[in-house]
């Protein structure tokens, strides 16, 4: 396996050129993926349920549906900030790869395992080959 990790990551700095052109491609769909105007339209319902709910409860009027309302919001306003921060982590991994490929000059000649633990996600084993696949992303197979 370690020969053929080399081998995988030898392969990506041979074709270099086209590896950047996907990094940069998958760079610029993490990062379409925002969704602040979600989060803020979140907070800005929020804010008007709040004042909602304190007005129902001041008069005696049931507010269950604004609290169930404002409960859910929350927890949608949860979920956008995790997937946010794992867009984030995606593109520092990207990030990552991209420098590693950039400031690369010669292939490796053996296995590092700093190396490999800094770049590769997973490997997976098929009878005739493997599958590489990169934290950034980027796939490669390699005959056995």
């Amino acid at each position: 396996i370690e020969e053929v990790l080399v081998c995988a990551i030898n392969q990506v700095l041979c074709e270099k050129r086209d590896f950047l052109a996907v990094l940069q491609g998958n760079v610029e769909a993490v990062l379409l993926q925002k969704n602040d105007q979600a989060l803020a339209d979140i907070d800005e319902r929020l804010e008007e349920l709040q004042i909602q709910l304190v007005k129902l409860a001041s008069s005696n009027v049931d507010y269950g549906a604004v609290g169930d309302e404002i409960y859910r919001l929350r927890e949608e306003k949860q979920r956008l900030l995790i997937e946010s921060a794992n867009r984030d982590e995606q593109k520092n991994r990207i990030d990552d790869m991209g420098a590693f490929l950039r400031e690369q000059r010669v292939d490796i000649a053996q296995y590092d395992e700093q190396l490999v633990r800094r770049l590769v996600e997973k490997v997976t084993v098929f009878g005739d080959r493997f599958s590489i696949e990169f934290k950034s992303g980027i796939m490669v197979d390699v005959k056995d």
